[in-house]
């Protein structure tokens, strides 16, 4: 998804690392979000969230490399993607450095254009708007043709809880902007105040578990 279409919000925070995954209390989970590389929809400047989708472009294949060997060390237990094709390919490079399968994880894709699919991003005003306002607390908004913030936060939250169900208590999860971000502010106990923007591979950590709510950890907008 394109950059303007990822509503982040970011401050100068002080933030605790997350501690090691046996130092983590029963049930409790360090997430890592990861944005996907660049895609040629990203490229094009279009709304793109049919799956499969685009691939990712040349940049984003070097992206997705990088963010593998960063998100390798401490070596996560568990690697999850949406089903688009980015984030699969993204998520690719950390499993293949750690040893582990992509899980895919079909509450992780991103939030549906509807409408406004296959547009150019400045006439997906409808798209953005409804976005911003699950963000600033009215989940109702609907895209035209598409969901609600309620229903996105429900699927988001089901993808998670089935992950804690398998165990996992440091899974990397590859995602979207407009999903994470959305997500993110809509959940987490401690949400950042200052808007600025998640690019291609940039990453959001949170710890809890859906049962009891998520802190932020950190949040790197550009890797």
């Amino acid at each position: 998804m394109p950059r303007l279409l990822c509503l982040v919000v970011s401050a100068v925070l002080t933030i605790a690392l997350a501690p090691p995954a046996a130092a983590q209390p029963d049930g409790v989970m360090t997430v890592t979000l990861v944005r996907h590389g660049e895609s040629e929809a990203n490229v094009a400047g279009i709304v793109a969230t049919a799956v499969p989708g685009p691939p990712l472009t040349a940049l984003g294949e070097q992206q997705a490399k990088a963010a593998g060997v960063l998100h390798s060390d401490p070596v996560p237990d568990a690697v999850f993607a949406s089903p688009l094709l980015r984030t699969r390919q993204t998520a690719q490079y950390l499993a293949d450095e750690v040893g582990e399968p992509v899980q895919i994880q079909d509450g992780l894709r991103e939030v549906e254009g509807g409408e406004f699919e296959g547009l150019p991003v400045d006439r997906a005003v409808g798209y953005l708007d409804a976005v911003q306002a699950w963000t600033r607390g009215d989940r109702t908004a609907r895209i035209p043709g598409s969901i609600d913030g309620d229903e996105l936060d429900e699927r988001f939250d089901a993808a998670l809880g089935a992950i804690r169900s398998g165990g996992y208590t440091k899974p990397v999860v590859y995602s979207h902007g407009g999903a994470i971000v959305a997500w993110t502010l809509m959940n987490v106990h401690n949400p950042p105040v200052e808007i600025t923007g998640l690019d291609n591979t940039g990453y959001v950590v949170v710890r809890g578990n859906p049962t009891t709510g998520w802190t932020l950890v950190d949040w790197v907008d550009r890797p």
